[in-house]
C-alpha cells in the first residue's frame, strides 16, 4: 500500500529575510518602535494640549510618531533605518569627498602620440 503524504513547509527564498514574530504579529524591533511611536504621541499630546486645538494636536501627534513607526518597518537596500542613518552620516558628513570630473579625449591622445612618433622618425631620418 503506497500512501503519498505531501507535507509542505514554507521556507523563505532568502534566509536573511526571516523575522521572528513576537507579539501581535510583529517582530521585537517593530514592537519596540511601535511602542516608541505611541509613547511619543502621548507625550506630544499632553505637552502641547494647552497650546493647540484637538485637530491640530492630533496632526502633530501623527507627525511626531510617524518617524518612529517608520523606523520599525522600513528597510532600504537591506539596511534598517538606523543602520542607513549611520551609513549616510558616515558618507556625507564624516568622510565627504568631492568627485571631480576630468574629460579625456582618447582620440586626441592617440593622434598626438602617433604624430610625435612620426615627427621623431622624420627627424631621425633627416640627420
Amino acid at each position: 500500500m503506497s500512501m503519498k503524504n505531501s507535507i509542505e513547509i514554507k521556507i523563505n527564498k532568502e534566509i536573511r529575510e526571516y523575522t521572528e514574530v513576537m507579539f501581535f504579529g510583529l517582530s521585537l524591533r517593530q514592537l519596540f518602535f511601535s511602542a516608541c511611536a505611541c509613547g511619543i504621541s502621548v507625550l506630544l499630546y499632553f505637552a502641547l494640549r494647552p497650546y493647540f486645538g484637538i485637530e491640530t494636536l492630533s496632526w502633530l501627534c501623527i507627525l511626531g510618531a510617524a518617524p518612529f513607526a517608520a523606523m520599525g518597518f522600513i528597510t532600504y537596500n537591506g539596511m534598517t533605518a538606523e543602520r542607513f542613518a549611520l551609513v549616510w552620516i558616515h558618507a556625507q558628513i564624516l568622510m565627504p569627498r568631492q568627485l571631480i570630473f576630468k574629460s579625456e579625449n582618447l582620440y586626441y591622445k592617440a593622434w598626438e602620440q602617433t604624430t610625435t612618433t612620426q615627427k621623431k622618425e622624420e627627424s631621425g631620418q633627416d640627420a
